[in-house]
């Protein structure tokens, strides 16, 4: 048995009167949340001659306590699960239900439903999909934000997950478990691992509320006052966040002067945090720990934590990974963080993260860039600039791009139009037809119109291909105004 379902039991029969999951209107003890997972694996089991072994069942549903008792049951069924988040297009969902070769869908009914989960009425549908080979042993399929585009599929194993999960309670302390409020999509494997598994494993409450009500129903452009109030309100005590989310938080408590004495920890990660943001934090009294991870890890790989912090780095590695500087400065993770991808080779090794780092003399790690062109938003997803630019390299009006937006809460591009005199009407019409075959996140919000990119000037590779690093510094002006 999962590790998770182990000390839900052990922790029902210790406390019974412990809270471990609640919204504003309901509470479940653990003891109720394992009768709750039971019935509900009992449920799904009905669907057995459906699910070809092996194959994962997708789940299409909002934050909220059906989300985690389905997940659970999926566990203790020994199905694997395929979270798809709310924000990916319809164009990345099919994707990802027929990369990872889906076998049911669960997501909320219009009617009755076929099965009910924490009052909810969900429909079950088969999935008409081809069976995917994937790794033995896969519990969980995620996929990225798509930084080659289409998201890729990470498969791992509960106890992947479940390793980072106990070294965090080892990290932090299981005292910090009180009343964690997700803020991140349970799809994302940061709020699923760090945040749900975490809390359960340490004994403490998963406090849940609808997106709506934490002023997140667009991820990507919040309601501050609704979410300030909620986290007040709410007295939550733990908070994972990306970076634009902490600089909306550290906004609020600036101009509004709100404060939230309950929390007592704050992880943020999935992007790079700056210096000025983190200074901010702690002139406010937000208690903000900067974490470093990747899918491709089971989420976390290092954290900073009250008993271990140094400005600057993201933190030491978690107890059960082992991180390595290779000759050319990038980061290595072993032992095996992760099965393979989905339709892929199992991986057997290491992970080569594309980031460069350092350790200090203190064993603190510190991220110091990315190999490759790959953007990552101040939200923390991951986009490829080359997707974005053949996007709007599709539109007549362009000639030519480049796309930049690395730690920005929006991506801004380098256009030069077709014609030298198109008027800018024109190529914002451009730029909006572009944007409408985009996710939200990896849209382009701000351009600054230029002169073809120049060979001469070393602003072209000898095949065409523009050399970013250079453009982008004679841009630099626009870009910094962008942030």
């Amino acid at each position: 048995m999962s590790r998770v379902l182990r000390v839900i039991d052990a922790h029902a029969a210790a406390s019974p009167e412990a809270i471990a999951l609640s919204t504003p209107s309901a509470t479940w003890t653990y003891a109720q949340l394992g009768e709750a997972v039971s019935r509900t694996a009992t449920a799904l089991f009905a669907f057995a001659p459906l699910v070809r072994p092996g194959s994962p069942v997708a789940v299409r549903l909002p934050n909220g306590p059906a989300w985690v008792i389905l997940d659970l049951a999926l566990i203790r069924l020994g199905w694997p699960s395929l979270p798809l988040p709310g924000f990916f297009t319809p164009i990345q969902r099919d994707h990802a239900l027929a990369d990872a070769g889906a076998t049911l869908m669960i997501e909320f009914a219009e009617g009755e439903g076929q099965i009910v989960v924490a009052g909810a009425p969900l429909a079950v549908t088969p999935c008409l999909t081809p069976s995917v080979p994937l790794p033995a042993s896969t519990a969980k399929i995620t996929y990225t934000s798509g930084s080659t585009g289409q998201p890729k599929g990470v498969c791992l194993s509960q106890a992947q997950m479940e390793a980072v999960a106990g070294s965090l309670v080892e990290a932090i302390g299981a005292d910090y478990a009180g009343r964690h409020l997700p803020l991140l999509p349970l799809s994302i494997l940061l709020e699923n691992v760090a945040g749900l598994y975490t809390t359960l494993i340490a004994g403490g409450r998963y406090h849940v509320l609808p997106s709506a009500a934490l002023g997140l129903d667009n991820p990507f452009r919040p309601d501050l006052a609704a979410l300030a109030g909620a986290i007040a309100a709410e007295e939550a005590t733990s908070l994972i966040v990306v970076p634009e989310l902490l600089r909306a938080l550290l906004m609020v408590m600036t101009f509004t002067g709100a404060r939230f004495p309950a929390l007592n920890l704050v992880a943020v990660g999935g992007a790079k945090v700056s210096s000025q943001l983190l200074s901010q934090a702690d002139a406010l009294g937000l208690p903000v720990y900067e974490g470093y991870g990747l899918s491709e890890c089971a989420s976390v790989v290092a954290l900073n934590t009250p008993a271990a912090r140094k400005a600057g780095a993201v933190g030491r590695p978690l107890s059960h990974l082992t991180v390595e500087i290779a000759p050319d400065g990038e980061i290595v993770v072993g032992p095996h963080p992760f099965l393979g991808y989905a339709g892929g080779e199992p991986n057997t090794g290491v992970v080569h993260t594309g980031d460069l780092g350092a350790f200090d003399a203190d064993g603190f790690l510190r991220i110091e860039g990315r190999r490759g062109n790959t953007i990552i938003t101040a939200f923390g997803r991951n986009v490829a600039p080359e997707w974005v630019e053949s996007e709007l390299l599709a539109q007549p009006e362009i000639r030519q791009a480049v796309v930049f937006g690395e730690a920005q809460t929006a991506l801004g591009a380098l256009i030069v139009p077709l014609l030298p005199d198109m008027d800018e009407a024109a190529i914002a019409q451009a730029v909006a037809r572009a944007n409408q075959a985009l996710p939200d996140y990896a849209q382009v919000k701000r351009w600054r119109v230029r002169a073809p990119f120049d060979l001469a000037a070393g602003e072209l590779t000898n095949n065409g291909r523009p050399r970013r690093a250079v453009l982008l510094s004679r841009h630099r002006d626009f870009i910094e105004a962008s942030q």
